[in-house]
């Protein structure tokens, strides 16, 4: 099972204060808007998107369908199968963004510590 492109995705209280100390550890803007409150940012294969006043805690996310360059993969484990295997394996969904057999997706689980994991799928 593939789940994709990995990111850590963190909620900041200042967004032009991260992107500056983010910066400073060699990460570049790759994507998102500051004027809508979130940046994408990259160091070599690593991700982190930064978020103000989105959400109240950090949340690992996985992208099924995109590679670390959050570019299309030919082929990728569709999120919905990513969701019955983990409804097989006992672990509770508690955010279902999942409709129709394919296309964009997304849906939450929380792991044993109360971490939240994203699943979201956008091809």
């Amino acid at each position: 099972m593939q789940l994709g492109c990995f990111s850590m995705s963190l909620a900041v209280k200042d967004l032009e204060k991260s992107k500056l100390f983010y910066q400073k550890l060699g990460f570049e803007v790759y994507a998102g808007e500051q004027a809508h409150n979130f940046l994408i940012m990259k160091n070599g294969d690593t991700n982190i998107g930064l978020f103000q006043g989105m959400f109240e805690n950090n949340i690992l996310t996985f992208n099924p369908g995109w590679d670390q360059g959050a570019q299309n993969l030919q082929t990728f484990t569709d999120i919905r199968q990513v969701q019955q295997h983990l409804i097989n394996q006992g672990i509770d969904i508690v955010q279902n963004g999942v409709s129709g057999e394919s296309g964009p997706a997304n849906f939450s689980v929380i792991d044993p510590d109360g971490n939240a994991i994203l699943f979201d799928q956008h091809v």
